[in-house]
């Protein structure tokens, strides 16, 4: 009874997925090793573009909020005077 039970799945998993496993594993190895198309370099190319413009606007407000911490500390230890 119990060597049914592990029979089953095992029979199920040789007949139907492992014929097909090797045919995906080396249709997407063969899609990977073709490159970027066009398409997807433009697409890659815009979105660094855009990573850099954000990195800069983060930077920028890093400044600004630094900025308004050491006038806020400033004015703190004024008061303190």
């Amino acid at each position: 009874m119990v060597e049914g039970i592990i029979i089953a799945p095992v029979m199920v998993f040789m007949v139907i997925v492992a014929p097909i496993w090797p045919v995906l594993h080396y249709r997407s190895k063969g899609q990977v090793s073709q490159g970027l198309s066009e398409e997807e370099y433009i697409q890659l190319s815009n979105l660094s573009e855009m990573a850099d413009k954000m990195a800069d606007r983060i930077k920028t407000l890093e400044a600004i909020l630094d900025a308004e911490t050491l006038i806020g500390e400033v004015n703190d230890e004024n008061q303190a005077r």
